[in-house]
């Protein structure tokens, strides 16, 4: 961890821009800021988020030599059995929203929830995971154009109704699976920072 603009800085093992910006606003009422690690994020095969997220922050952390948070998340549908779950990229890039959209024709049953794992690893050290969980339900059609990902057909319960692409970044991020995950993982740094 090193001093950054007004606070800490911290390697984010992502080549997404939308979930550092997303990450960074999360961050930033706690004095921390995320910069992209500029290491690939190693992805295993598993059924759990926390489990992909701790490996491929534990593989960064030893292939930088440097202290990393790596994050991974996934839409989980209730009547699906959880699909696609921590497959939502894959599916995102398949079958997209439309084809989310498709497979939910003729279920009243709408509820889902967007997870998030945020792994931090240091340098030889164990990862420690956080979770995040948005509860909400699938939006008849997409809606709005921000975000990435599912955005456009998520509607989070502590909403007004409208879809995650339909808000404002800092709005989402109050709401969000990822803007929780984030906030637990802040909490945790503020409180370990005090007990040096």
């Amino acid at each position: 961890m090193t001093a950054g603009a007004g606070g800490r800085e911290l390697l984010f093992v992502t080549a997404n821009a939308h979930k550092l910006e997303e990450a960074n606003l999360s961050l930033a009422p706690f004095g921390l800021h995320l910069k992209m690690a500029g290491v690939e994020k190693v992805e295993v095969q598993a059924d759990r988020l926390d489990a992909i997220a701790s490996y491929a922050a534990r593989v960064a952390a030893e292939k930088s030599g440097k202290s990393v948070v790596c994050e991974d998340s996934g839409l989980f549908i209730n009547v699906l059995g959880g699909f696609p779950g921590p497959y939502s990229s894959y599916a995102f890039r398949t079958i997209g929203c439309n084809g989310v959209l498709r497979l939910m024709v003729g279920s009243a049953d709408r509820r889902c929830s967007f997870q998030s794992a945020v792994s931090y690893c240091a340098a030889g050290g164990s990862p420690i995971t956080f979770m995040g969980v948005a509860e909400g339900s699938l939006a008849g059609k997409a809606r709005g154009s921000r975000g990435f990902g599912f955005d456009p057909i998520f509607v989070p319960a502590a909403g007004d109704g409208r879809t995650f692409a339909q808000m404002e970044m800092a709005e989402k991020g109050q709401l969000s699976h990822r803007g929780d995950a984030f906030r637990r993982f802040a909490r945790w740094t503020a409180g370990m920072a005090k007990l040096k």
